[in-house]
């Protein structure tokens, strides 16, 4: 496949998806403005209580938090740095998702349309370094069956 024509369906995923997480992120499952701010700071505590006491969630509520959170950004691992190809730079990847991810939190908390939860950069930044991991996998592949 050519490079310009794989950076076009990279960039159409990469919208695509983008919108469809912006309006999870802000207005799926019934989010309303208004309350207080909801916020946790301390690493890995949510994702520590969701494993203690797993019996005490619901299991999709446990796959959704968890799993969800890993699953949904592996896509942004693949996309980001055939989109960009700086990002082909692990750290200018990780910096710049990163980033990216805390700006949404941090505007979940101050719309109040959801919370900031350092748990959820965690989770989803696993998740980009997983989609990362299986783009440079596949590239190195591909670059070895060429050489054949």
């Amino acid at each position: 496949m050519r490079q310009a024509t794989k950076r076009f369906l990279a960039g159409m995923v990469f919208i695509t998806y983008s919108l469809f997480l912006i309006y999870w992120m802000f207005f799926a499952y019934f989010r309303t403005k208004g309350g207080e701010f909801r916020y946790n700071l301390t690493p890995f505590s949510t994702i520590k209580n969701y494993f203690t006491y797993y019996d005490h969630f619901p299991y999709h509520i446990w796959i959704m938090n968890i799993a969800g959170n890993i699953g949904v950004f592996i896509p942004f691992g693949i996309v980001l740095p055939i989109l960009f190809p700086k990002l082909s730079n692990f750290f200018l990847f990780l910096f710049a998702f990163v980033f990216g991810i805390f700006s949404l939190e941090v505007l979940q908390l101050f719309s109040k349309l959801g919370s900031f939860d350092v748990d959820d950069i965690i989770l989803n930044t696993v998740g980009a370094v997983i989609g990362y991991i299986l783009l440079q996998v596949l590239s190195a592949r591909r670059q070895r069956k060429k050489r054949r």
